[in-house]
């Protein structure tokens, strides 16, 4: 089982991204207006979080009265509704809900995070760094497209295709000790620049890669071309 998160952000098929990235069982949270996508797609979000801007009150009490709990912000805030989600569900996953009960995801999907203005889906993005995430497998997907963030206690292994895409970006300053298997362009204990291009565009030449890194943070950025 998976938490899968709804973004805001840009849906234009929502049923077409549920079916292809939600699996029986899933948790489904819905961060403030992604509450439309889910909606959209046919499914009743389990959980709703954020300060329900977006989300019109008629809907607001229906879901209340279909069984949706709801983890209600005041609009003033630091955090965007998909920051509070996401720590929503870390937290959940490891400390346990107001019932004391952890929930036994094995990691966090969240979906409708891209799209839109461009703030907002670079500001998604970046909350992959988020301490309470770096233990955890959480990625962003949207259609063929999933993106992760490798560090180094936390070396990743991706299932694809020959021809898949695979970009590597550093964030934050540089990545050293990059070392890759299965792609193209083979990187051995080398480093990328952060502000540079050098990572974009690799591909995959086996049905599984893998990518550590020694030092730094780096996204991963994987189209799935089947």
């Amino acid at each position: 089982m998976r938490i899968v998160i709804f973004a805001n952000g840009i849906m234009p098929h929502p049923a077409v991204e549920a079916a292809r990235w939600i699996k029986p069982g899933d948790l489904v949270v819905a961060a403030d207006g992604g509450t439309l996508h889910a909606l959209d797609a046919g499914i009743m979000p389990a959980h709703i979080v954020g300060d329900l801007d977006s989300l019109p009150a008629d809907f607001q009490a229906l879901l209340r009265m279909a069984g949706t709990e709801f983890h209600v912000y005041p609009p003033a805030k630091d955090e965007n509704d998909l920051e509070l989600a996401l720590l929503w569900a870390a937290w959940s996953m490891t400390l346990g809900a107001e019932n004391q009960e952890v929930i036994p995801a094995e990691g966090i999907t969240v979906l409708g995070a891209l799209g839109g203005r461009p703030d907002q889906e670079l500001a998604n993005m970046l909350l992959l760094s988020l301490p309470a995430l770096q233990h955890l497998d959480v990625m962003i997907a949207n259609g063929p497209w999933t993106i992760r963030l490798i560090l180094p206690e936390k070396p990743l292994t991706l299932q694809g295709h020959p021809g898949d895409t695979l970009s590597l970006l550093p964030l934050a300053g540089p990545a050293n000790g990059i070392t890759t298997r299965g792609l193209s362009y083979a990187l051995n204990d080398e480093s990328l620049e952060f502000g540079t291009a050098h990572g974009v565009s690799n591909e995959f030449i086996a049905a599984e890669v893998s990518v550590e890194v020694r030092e730094g943070m780096l996204w991963c950025f994987h189209e799935n071309k089947m």
